[in-house]
């Protein structure tokens, strides 16, 4: 037999069985979600458009519950239920892994941010360090006066512009942003960042392109090996961005080790009192004092956790306040009750403080409510599958990307079925069908916080939920009572 005509005949045989056996192979998987098809190469991600949450629950309404989308080569599942998303979330182990990300790479230091670290020493040293110095029952007791002193400024610095006339302006967001900024820039390296002057001004538009870049959708990070092209110039903003925050980092970390040979940060009192330490003076001394360059924080540690925190509560509180207002601007009844539940509790003589806040159900309503509606993040940090799993039939193959819709959770009717749109913080009051829901209970699904990975808001909850409560409060009252 002719030789090239026996190799087409094998070449044939083989190919037939091996495609037998990929058929028959493929016929004993779980198929994967339904969802669209995409363009070739491309998928869905020239589809998303500027609001892929919204996006993603257009199609769920269209696929189900529990969506497939390829964005350029990547598989992407995204629940946009919440009964969906409790499922995947008891297998969380399965989803501890991180996919790439351009912005935990370029501006994050190469992915030592907390968020993207890898579970181990490393991980666990800087989640300790943010349990006991941040988030910890002492911590708030030790900067409760900056917080109040903060809260203080805010209420001036809006009754003084609010006072100027009834053609005056005051820019809520900003006013808002710039109080939970100081008020955490205290926190971690002692001082107020967002003030008067060129340096504050170009730290503040650091914060902002901060929370646009980690917001976006790169392409690079779905469509491998085009990452030096940077056809949306995502990159060179990250790295450019790294830059100034590495300079602004240097130097606090610097005048901080300048003050640690003071008497004042060795055991000094202020009047009477033990000096209240900032986070990045804990981290240096532990730097100064480690045993070993295993247990030893590098200056680049420092930076990603002090980056990470500042990128975590800068922006996310103000943002809910601000919606807040917006809400109950809609709806004065409740604007009203809120107003006179504040002067029942806390009067007019003084600030709303930690104390006030289990005698404050309806504003603690209010704020729950918001953070169905607008989650300062409608979509989750994505997870990646370390290992293939089945949820409701489907396969989530590994190495798939999980993205949880909560946006859309908080509108899911099932979970919601009391006008799952509309803003009626009397859901979660006594006698609410959502009575007694906590940050865990059942919005927690929504934000993907009790992973073992997610330390920044499922530690930082309770921490931060004075913030919220004690700036809105303040608003609340700035609206009806001029002050």
């Amino acid at each position: 037999m002719d030789p090239a005509l026996l190799f087409v005949i094998l070449t044939v045989f083989c190919s037939t069985l091996f495609l037998t056996a990929i058929k028959r192979w493929n016929s004993h998987r779980l198929p994967l979600p339904p969802g669209p098809k995409g363009l070739p190469l491309l998928g869905y991600l020239t589809q998303l458009g500027p609001l892929p949450h919204q996006t993603f629950h257009r199609l769920s309404e269209k696929y189900g519950p529990l969506l497939h989308v390829r964005l350029g080569v990547v598989p992407v599942v995204v629940p946009c239920t919440a009964t969906v998303a409790e499922k995947l979330l008891r297998n969380d182990i399965k989803f501890v892994n991180r996919p790439k990300n351009s912005s935990a790479e370029h501006v994050a230091y190469n992915y030592q941010d907390i968020g993207f670290l890898p579970y181990g020493p490393k991980w666990r040293m800087q989640r300790r360090l943010c349990s006991l110095h941040l988030f910890s029952s002492k911590a708030l007791d030790d900067f409760q006066h900056s917080r109040q002193s903060e809260l203080a400024r805010l209420v001036y610095s809006m009754a003084e512009q609010s006072g100027k006339g009834s053609k005056a302006t005051v820019d809520v967001g900003k006013e808002l942003a710039e109080c939970v900024g100081n008020a955490l820039s205290l926190l971690l390296v002692g001082r107020r960042v967002f003030e008067e002057g060129p340096e504050v001004e170009e730290f503040r538009n650091m914060v902002m392109e901060l929370m646009t870049l980690t917001g976006s959708f790169c392409i690079a990070d779905f469509l491998p090996g085009i990452g030096w092209l940077d056809p949306q110039g995502l990159i060179s903003r990250m790295k450019k961005l790294n830059q100034k925050f590495d300079k602004f980092l240097g130097m606090f970390i610097a005048e901080h080790r300048a003050e640690l040979t003071s008497e004042r940060h060795k055991g000094a009192v202020e009047d009477g009192k033990p000096c209240n330490r900032d986070l990045l003076s804990v981290m240096l001394e532990l730097q100064e004092n480690a045993d070993g360059e295993d247990d030893k924080l590098t200056d680049i540690d420092i930076k990603a956790l002090l980056l990470s925190m500042f990128s975590a509560g800068s922006d996310s509180n103000s943002i809910l306040a601000e919606w807040a207002l917006a809400e109950l601007i809609r709806v004065p009844d409740v604007l009203s009750r809120a107003q006179t539940e504040l002067d029942s509790v806390v009067g007019r003589d003084r600030l709303v403080s930690e104390s006030d806040l289990p005698n404050l159900p309806l504003l603690q309503a209010i704020i729950k409510e918001t953070l169905r509606l607008h989650p300062p993040a409608p979509i989750s940090i994505p997870r990646m599958a370390v290992e293939d799993c089945e949820v409701d039939g489907y396969l989530i193959p590994k190495g798939a990307t999980l993205l949880l819709n909560i946006w859309a959770i908080g509108r899911d009717p099932v979970a919601w079925p009391d006008t799952p749109l509309a803003f009626r913080p009397d859901r979660f009051l006594p006698g609410g069908r959502h009575e007694g829901w906590t940050s865990r209970e059942p919005l927690r699904v929504a934000a993907f916080r009790h992973g073992k990975k997610d330390v920044r808001w499922d530690e930082s909850r309770p921490a931060l939920a004075w913030d919220v409560n004690g700036y809105f409060g303040a608003l609340v009252r700035l609206v009806l009572t001029g002050g």
